[in-house]
């Protein structure tokens, strides 16, 4: 088998390249240059040498298809794109356009090429907005986003189902919530948590900042997830899915847990700032990973303090 990853340089686009490469794939995977792109986690996970590369730029059409005749997959996994939700904000159409635009591309390349390849496109949790207090998002929880980064993902997401429908191919959308490891950018606000409390263990003085203390999300270990993705695209037939644990916490409690990991009161080091409240936030985002358990056999087997903690323990050592 051979198969194409869009944004291999990612956290999730490291973790599926071992993933397939261990089940004996021929992986390649696409940058915007690929002669100029460091590759950075894959050469933390010692497997840069094990994958072809090829440029692309998503929102290229003519780029895409390139990509796609040099590499000829039998599967596209496309994780692609503009990545923050914060960053979205300030760059609504840089956003739009790497996730939206690019997305219709790969499906049309896809469909100019015969349709025979199969497609797995990352979707959001994001789409989903707040789901409400103490409720939990499934395949057929309506979309509500809150973020220019929702609304693109929203928007390829339903892209993906159109031409599922329309042309017979198959591609099927992974709803991932919150997925975390030691690759995971510094943008984002479990690597800040972790990376500040380890400067306060070695003796630092100062405090950790960060905006709504509780909002409640769906913490999972994000090598298990890309494991997911693979599964969605053995299956007989397209069809999108929700992978979660199914288990909410505060981002307060994510905290709490991260300073206990190295013996520190949370309380005596962390603060809240204003300044860092979005335009809109989602208060509670919680999954319902029902189909993926039964239809896929997939489940999460790490929990929030377990991620936290594992967090710590490889941050350590990076």
């Amino acid at each position: 088998m051979r198969a194409l990853i869009c944004g291999v340089s990612g956290q999730d686009g490291a973790y599926l390249s071992r993933l397939l490469l261990k089940k004996g794939y021929e992986v390649w995977g696409s940058s915007r240059d690929a002669q100029v792109s460091t590759f950075h986690n894959l050469k933390l996970l010692a497997i840069q040498d094990k994958i072809q590369f090829c440029s692309m730029a998503p929102t290229d059409f003519r780029s895409v298809l390139n990509a796609l005749v040099l590499s000829d997959p039998q599967e596209v996994y496309f994780l692609s794109g503009q990545s923050s939700v914060g960053l979205s904000f300030e760059q609504p159409v840089e956003t739009l356009e790497s996730i939206t635009l690019a997305t219709l591309n790969i499906l049309e390349a896809i469909r100019f090429l015969g349709g025979k390849i199969r497609l797995y496109h990352a979707s959001s949790s994001e789409c989903f907005g707040d789901v409400g207090y103490q409720g939990s998002a499934s395949e057929v929880t309506p979309f509500r986003p809150r973020s220019p980064y929702a609304v693109a993902k929203a928007s390829a997401h339903w892209m993906v189902a159109n031409y599922r429908e329309s042309y017979g191919l198959f591609a099927a959308s992974g709803i991932l919530f919150n997925h975390e490891s030691a690759l995971r950018h510094r943008r984002f606000v479990t690597r800040k948590i972790v990376e500040s409390a380890l400067r306060i263990s070695a003796g630092s003085d100062e405090f950790l900042s960060l905006g709504r203390l509780d909002i409640v999300r769906d913490w999972g270990w994000a090598p298990e997830y890309v494991d997911a993705m693979w599964r969605m695209l053995q299956q007989d037939s397209p069809e999108d899915y929700v992978i979660a644990t199914g288990l909410p916490s505060s981002l307060n409690d994510f905290v709490e847990s991260v300073f206990a990991v190295l013996g520190l009161d949370a309380k005596r080091h962390v603060r809240s700032d204003p300044a860092l409240l979005r335009p809109s936030d989602i208060a509670w985002s919680l999954g319902d990973p029902r189909r993926a358990e039964e239809r896929l056999s997939w489940r999460a087997e790490t929990r929030m303090p377990e991620v936290a903690n594992r967090l710590v323990q490889e941050l350590r050592e990076y």
